[in-house]
């Protein structure tokens, strides 16, 4: 079935259908065009996302590229840079293939369905030019004919008519014939007129008009399928990105399961390792001893012989700990005249009392006294910390890796030099013996520098080599250290616990027994009292601890704890190695104190 046999008398609709298809060829190229459009701003804005996250610095320069999640999300953005590009691909594949093409082609259509109406219509104008004539000659051959007609009733008239003379009846006669022969000759132009435009006619419409038809009809179904090539071009483009989008997708995924927290964490070991041992521990400061305390088995430092004790000398005590808050280290008191007191004798009598009032000297002491102690920041090194070449201004760990990276240069750099000059003394040999090729003096320059480069990077070597083993002595001696602090769990302390008895009743005895000074001293009532409060045994935990070592609670008086458990500070150590916890189970006991880290509320 064709349009020419079953659209024949449809020339207008057959004419908007064929406009209407144009029309959606147009609208389609120009939907592509906005989704091209769309496709590159996209893929432009997913550059600028990327270029806005990537690392500004180089690989070598950026420590954080170490890490595993770093590199990843490099990784994930290099990904999406490509899955951008891919975007772009698919925008560039429709503007050509598609937009482009159609654009074209949907032209080379408008023109071709212009010529094919232009011809319908020129025919149509010979159909309606041919029935004009044939109208014209019908009405002419009408109108002879009844002139004929009536002339020959005129004749007939005045031949009857007695009165009419024998010359004008003959003149009517005449007119009559000649009428008569006008109305032939209208008759046969009227029937050639006829039969022409028969002819013209069956031609327009069995011949012309569907030829016309057909041919509009196969460019309608070319059109048809050129647009739906395009809609598959749509796709197409799609389809052709979407292993390499695969790809970018599967690098995702490989760069999301390379992220290793346990190979980052060395990694952070590795960068900022300083190597320096850990701050040793500090000693006990007695101020007891130029307040001439009157001596008591129960006042805080003082044994049975009178002589101040210096209480936990040596031990690691947690309130000491160089980086709390709460307790700083104080200086030796001050005199009336506001330096230090002479410090007593091991076996002489204390010091004479100062003018002041005790209470006054410390709080002078508290008032005046920074903390001598360092702290993380003194450790690390201040920021306008000098660069030397040696790297000795930054810690044991990173100079030696910076002293190693140097000599690895350093090797890289001379073994560059050593080959550079072995293939110029190889060139000079083939010079001397072939001399067209090059004079040998030329290269004597050449290889002078390279001697000399060579003798200079060796004595760098040797230079940074005698660094890098004074750098790894200071790390294995902080390693020794360390190391030798704590290298297992210290030894109980080799006095027996308090009994639990003697415990319960201490303060009290403590109490009473510190009352006796007082009654005999009134002006150091206060420093006695303010001692004797900071030792008395709460009511409830002063504090919380954490085992640092397993301990078997064997003997009488103690109680076992397990490395890591978390523990309630009852009593502090009184310098006898021993301090008593509660454990969140139930059950209270001694402990060693060095084998506890803890915290004072």
């Amino acid at each position: 079935m064709d349009w020419g046999t079953e659209l024949w008398d449809q020339f207008e609709v057959l004419e908007r259908h064929t406009q209407w298809g144009l029309d959606l060829l147009d609208k389609y190229v120009k939907f592509v065009k906005e989704r091209t459009e769309v496709e590159q701003a996209y893929a432009k804005q997913l550059r600028s996302l990327v270029k806005k996250y990537l690392p500004k610095r180089l690989a070598k320069d950026d420590p954080e590229s170490k890490f595993s999640q770093q590199q990843s999300f490099v990784q994930i953005l290099q990904e999406v840079n490509d899955f951008a590009g891919q975007r772009e691909l698919v925008a560039e594949n429709l503007g050509v293939r598609v937009c482009l093409e159609l654009a074209k082609y949907s032209q080379e259509m408008k023109q071709e369905r212009k010529m094919h109406f232009q011809e319908g219509r020129r025919a149509q104008q010979q159909l309606e030019s041919s029935f004009k004539q044939l109208e014209n000659s019908k009405r002419k051959f009408e109108r002879d004919c009844r002139e004929a007609e009536k002339a020959a009733q005129t004749a007939e008239r005045l031949d009857q008519d007695i009165n009419a003379t024998k010359a004008d009846v003959e003149k009517a006669k005449q007119q009559a014939h000649l009428r008569s022969h006008m109305a032939e000759e209208s008759k046969n132009e009227y029937a050639a007129q006829l039969q022409r435009f028969n002819r013209d006619q069956s031609h327009f419409y069995f011949s012309q008009m569907p030829q016309i038809f057909d041919k509009l009809q196969d460019m309608d179904e070319r059109r048809a399928a050129h647009l739906g090539a395009g809609y598959g071009l749509l796709s197409e483009a799609e389809l052709q990105v979407v292993p390499i989008i695969a790809k970018c997708l599967e690098g995702m995924k490989v760069a999301a399961d390379a992220v290793d927290a346990k190979n980052d964490s060395q990694a952070l070991i590795e960068l900022h390792k300083s190597g320096f041992a850990r701050p040793g521990d500090v000693e006990f400061e007695d101020f007891s001893q130029p307040m001439n305390r009157v001596p008591s088995d129960s006042s805080l430092g003082t044994p049975s012989d009178g002589r101040p004790e210096l209480r936990g000398s040596g031990r690691s005590r947690a309130k000491r700990w160089p980086f709390g808050k709460k307790n700083k280290p104080r200086p030796p008191p001050l005199s009336s005249l506001g330096g230090p007191l002479p410090s007593p004798l091991p076996n002489g009598p204390p010091s004479p009392r100062s003018g002041l009032d005790p209470l006054a000297i410390l709080s002078e002491i508290s008032k005046s006294v920074k903390p001598r102690l360092a702290s993380f920041r003194s450790l690390r090194g201040s920021r306008g910390t000098v660069v030397t070449e040696d790297f000795s201004h930054l810690p044991p760990e990173q100079q030696r890796k910076r002293l190693q990276q140097q000599l690895e240069e350093r090797n890289r750099e001379l073994q560059k030099e050593v080959d550079q000059r072995e293939a110029l003394k190889k060139m000079k040999d083939v010079y001397e013996k072939t001399p067209q090729m090059g004079d040998p003096a030329s290269l004597e320059p050449r290889i002078t520098e390279t001697l000399n480069n060579i003798e200079r990077l060796k004595l760098e070597v040797q230079k940074y080599e005698a660094w890098l083993v004074e750098a790894e002595s200071r790390v294995l001696s902080n390693r020794g250290d360390s190391l030798g602090r704590h290298p297992r769990p210290p030894e109980p302390p080799a006095s027996a616990p308090p009994d639990s008895s003697s415990t319960n009743s201490g303060p009290q005895d403590d109490k009473e027994s510190s009352e006796e000074p007082l009654s005999e001293e009134g002006q150091d009532a206060p420093i006695y009292t303010e001692f004797d409060e900071d030792f008395e045994e709460p009511a409830s935990p002063i504090g919380h601890c954490v085992a640092i070592y397993h301990f078997e609670g064997s003997s009488e008086g103690t109680i076992s704890m397990a490395e890591g458990e978390d523990l309630s500070l009852m009593e502090e150590d009184k310098g006898d190695g021993w301090t008593r916890v509660r454990r969140k189970q139930g059950g209270e006991g001694y402990v060693p104190t060095s084998y506890l880290r803890v915290t004072l509320s």
